[in-house]
C-alpha cells in the first residue's frame, strides 16, 4: 500500500500529543464529577479547570461552557433548545432564519422543527462565493422581528471554506433581541474566534476538528439565554445537558482547544502557504479546474475544486488508490449520491456540484503531501473523465 497522504483535516484531524497526554492521564483515575467524595471532587476539579481553560481562550465566562458529545449535539441543543424556549415565552416566535449553506447538523434539526413543531424555517440566499446575503437577512428580520425565534449562521463553511460575516449578523439581530447561534466547528483554531466580541449568543465547537478526541464538544451559551434541554436526567451542565460527565475527554478537549487557539496565527500562516501551493499546483496540472468559495475570505487550509467532466466520487477513489485521501464535501454525508446543497445554493449546476473535491490541510500537513497530490491529480482526472465516456 502507498504511504497515506491525508488531505481531509476538515473531516477530522489527528489528535495532538497534549490532548492525548491529558486524556490518558485521567483515563486511569476513578471518579464521577457528580460524586461528593474525594475521587468525585478530584474529577470535578479537572472538569472545572478544563471549563475555565476553554472559556479563557474562546472569550466567554466559564459558566457559559456547556459540554456535549460533539458538534452535532451542540447544534441540536442550540437550534431546538433556543427555539422551544423562545416559543414557550412568546407563541409568536416560530420563525427560524439560517443560511442555505449550513451544515446538516443545523439544517436537519431545522427540518425536524418545521415538520414536528410548526417552525417556519427561512433559508437565506448566498452569493456565488457562498457568503450570506445580509440585506436578505435584514429584510426578513425587519418584516416581523417579534416572530423570529433565532438565527443560526455558521462561522465558516465546512465544504468550500467561506467565512460568514457573523458579527454583522449579530448586529442586525441585536436591536430586536433576537439570539444568534453560530456553528464555529471549522473556524476555531483556523481563524480568530472570540465569543464575546462576536456578539453571538451561542457557539458550537468540537474536539476532533482541533486535535482533540472524538465524541466531545461544547455549546458556548450566554447565561442570559434560556435553553430547553434535549436530555433529562441528572441535571448536569446547568440542567441543559444531563449525563455523566466524561472527565478524560473534556481534559483532552481543553488541551486541544487551548493549543489550537494559542497557535492559530502561526498555524494559519503555515497552512495558507501550503494551500496556496496546492491551488497553484492543481491549476497548473488541470487548467480548467475551478476553485470554489471566496477567494480571500476563506479558511486557511481549505481548497475546494470542481473538475469539469469528472464524477467527484470516481476521482476521490482514484486518488485514494494512490494513497491520497480527500473528500467530496461534508464527511457526515459521504456516500450519499447527491449533489452538495452548499454548491447548489451557490448557483452551481448539478454536474459542477458532482464534480467537486475538497482538499483540507491541517497541523500535520507538509509540502510533500501537497506535491504528491499535484503529481497525481492530472492522471487521475484524465482517468475519471475517460470513465464517463
Amino acid at each position: 500500500m502507498p504511504e497515506t497522504v491525508y488531505l481531509d483535516h476538515a473531516a477530522t484531524t489527528p489528535m495532538v500529543p497534549a490532548a492525548i497526554e491529558a486524556m490518558n492521564r485521567h483515563l486511569v483515575e476513578v471518579g464521577n464529577p457528580s460524586s461528593l467524595h474525594a475521587s468525585g471532587r478530584r474529577a470535578r476539579r479537572v472538569v472545572e479547570e478544563s471549563r475555565e481553560t476553554i472559556a479563557r481562550v474562546v472569550g466567554c465566562r466559564p459558566g457559559e461552557v456547556v459540554f456535549t458529545s460533539g458538534g452535532t449535539e451542540a447544534d441540536n441543543l442550540a437550534v431546538k433548545g433556543v427555539f422551544w424556549s423562545r416559543r414557550d415565552a412568546d407563541p409568536r416566535r416560530v420563525r427560524v432564519l439560517a443560511s442555505a449553506v449550513e451544515h446538516h447538523a443545523v439544517l436537519d434539526p431545522l427540518h425536524w422543527l418545521a415538520t414536528h413543531e410548526g417552525a417556519e424555517v427561512e433559508l437565506l440566499p448566498v452569493d456565488s462565493d457562498g457568503v450570506v446575503d445580509l440585506e436578505a437577512l435584514r429584510a426578513s428580520v425587519e418584516r416581523d422581528p417579534d416572530s423570529v425565534a433565532l438565527v443560526s449562521m455558521m462561522w465558516a463553511n465546512n465544504e468550500v471554506g467561506t467565512l460568514q460575516p457573523v458579527s454583522q449578523v449579530a448586529e442586525i439581530c441585536a436591536p430586536h433581541a433576537i439570539p444568534v447561534h453560530t456553528d464555529a466547528v471549522q473556524a476555531l483554531g483556523a481563524v480568530p474566534v472570540d465569543f464575546a466580541a462576536s456578539g453571538v449568543d451561542a457557539l458550537t465547537l468540537t474536539g476532533h476538528k482541533v486535535g482533540g478526541p472524538y465524541g466531545v464538544g461544547a455549546l458556548i451559551v450566554r447565561r442570559e439565554l434560556s435553553v430547553t434541554a434535549l436530555l433529562h436526567g441528572g441535571g448536569q451542565e446547568r440542567d441543559i445537558r444531563s449525563g455523566t460527565i466524561d472527565t478524560p475527554a473534556i481534559a483532552g478537549l481543553a488541551a486541544a482547544v487551548e493549543l489550537a487557539v494559542k497557535g492559530q496565527p502561526e498555524h494559519a500562516s503555515r497552512v495558507s502557504a501550503l494551500r496556496d501551493r496546492l491551488v497553484a499546483g492543481v491549476r497548473e496540472a488541470v487548467p480548467d479546474a475551478v476553485l470554489t468559495g471566496h477567494p480571500d475570505g476563506r479558511l486557511p487550509g481549505n481548497a475546494h475544486f470542481s473538475f469539469p467532466g469528472c464524477e467527484g466520487d470516481s476521482l476521490l477513489m482514484l486518488l485514494d488508490a494512490r494513497g491520497i485521501e480527500c473528500s467530496t464535501g461534508s464527511a457526515c454525508s459521504a456516500g450519499v449520491p447527491q449533489a452538495s446543497h452548499v454548491l447548489l445554493a451557490m448557483g452551481r449546476s448539478d454536474a459542477a456540484a458532482r464534480s467537486s473535491l475538497r482538499f483540507s490541510l491541517g497541523h500535520t500537513s507538509t509540502e510533500a503531501d501537497v506535491d504528491a497530490l499535484v503529481a497525481a491529480i492530472a492522471p487521475c482526472v484524465e482517468r475519471a473523465r475517460a470513465a464517463r465516456l
